[in-house]
């Protein structure tokens, strides 16, 4: 007699093997993501676990396997909040390999040292992290024996894996079409100051003006909306109007600064004012906008990464790998570029 015939207790892999007629291994690779297993041995252990409402043991599997099938996200609220995107895809990517996200968000990158303290508490088999590790940091996930890749973003001065976006080389497209449309003067609206990402874009933009003889005016954002406006206020008073073009270190800001333009300034979007952003947001594309923009490949950027993370969960000792996609520029209504 099995337990759902009677007996108390939950049911076990045994009691669905017994009443489907199969191994105990078959039933466990029935449930182990991307194990092999004929189908219609397959049917029989579904139908058999639905008929005994069974459900596999996560927790006691992990004991057996020696993984908890927990993967640390650890991912500003910046990010959270103005690009979802990227949080659904790559929660979406490891639950497809059977693995639970345990999410970390931080409100400032600062604050990476407190949450890794929170970190080491689970027994987590990787992280992904949209956030800057110091060598401290990362000789800190190599001592807990965690594989991590980080996401949009490089490692700084010791090796890891990472996949990111090409901050620099977006930049200077949008400079270059700029420059080409005959703008002269530049005004920069940049990310917080401990923000990896928004340092690579205003770096890469200061560059560019600077190898073609402009001169440019910087402001200090938050990558919000109210930072847009505020930047844009602050760089027409540093130019006494005379502003050609906005380069926004992210599309929030963007908009930020195309609605104070409209409705503090009155200025016509494009015509008077060029004003151009980075990400590719939903938000960007809308009517009122459509913002000129760099848009990140999210999809491929999370793929890379979890596949990336993936590897080195099951072979800790593969080598630093770094993965750089180029984004894709957006021309819009938001900036006069030479077609």
């Amino acid at each position: 007699m099995t337990k759902a015939d009677g007996q108390r207790g939950s049911p076990t892999s045994y009691d669905v093997a017994q009443r489907a007629g199969v191994s105990q291994s078959a039933v466990s690779r029935c449930f182990r993501p991307g194990s092999s297993i004929a189908p219609k041995t397959r049917e029989r252990v579904l139908s058999a676990a639905r008929e005994l409402d069974y459900h596999p043991n996560a927790m006691a599997s992990g004991l057996i396997t020696r993984k908890s099938n927990l993967v640390a996200v650890i991912i500003s609220n910046l990010t959270n909040l103005y690009y979802p995107e990227v949080l659904a895809e790559l929660t979406r990517r490891l639950s497809d390999r059977g693995i639970r996200v345990l999410l970390f968000a931080l409100q400032a990158e600062s604050e990476v040292d407190a949450m890794l303290d929170q970190v080491w508490r689970y027994r987590v088999d990787g992280a992904i992290v949209a956030a800057r590790l110091t060598p401290a940091h990362l000789r800190d996930f190599a001592r807990h024996n965690v594989p991590v890749v980080l996401y949009n973003r490089f490692g700084e001065g010791e090796p890891v894996a990472s996949v990111g976006c090409d901050s620099v080389g977006g930049e200077r497209q949008l400079i270059d079409r700029l420059n080409a449309a005959g703008h002269a003067v530049f005004g920069i609206i940049s990310g917080p100051e401990d923000n990896y990402v928004g340092q690579e874009r205003v770096r890469g933009a200061q560059q560019r003006l600077e190898e073609l003889g402009h001169r440019s005016l910087l402001v200090r954002g938050e990558f919000d909306y109210e930072s847009g406006a505020t930047g844009l206020r602050a760089l027409m008073e540093m130019t006494d109007r005379r502003l050609d073009a906005v380069i926004c270190a992210n599309d929030l800001m963007a908009i930020g600064a195309i609605d104070c333009a409209r409705e503090t300034f009155g200025l016509r979007i494009p015509h008077d004012l060029s004003v151009v952003g980075f990400d590719g947001v939903a938000p960007a594309m809308w009517a009122s906008y459509r913002v000129s923009t760099i848009r990140q490949p999210v999809r491929r950027m999370t793929e890379a990464a979890v596949a990336m993370l993936m590897e080195r969960i099951a072979d800790p000792d593969l080598p630093p790998e770094v993965r750089t996609f180029a984004g894709k520029l957006i021309d819009g209504m938001s900036a006069r570029f030479v077609s």
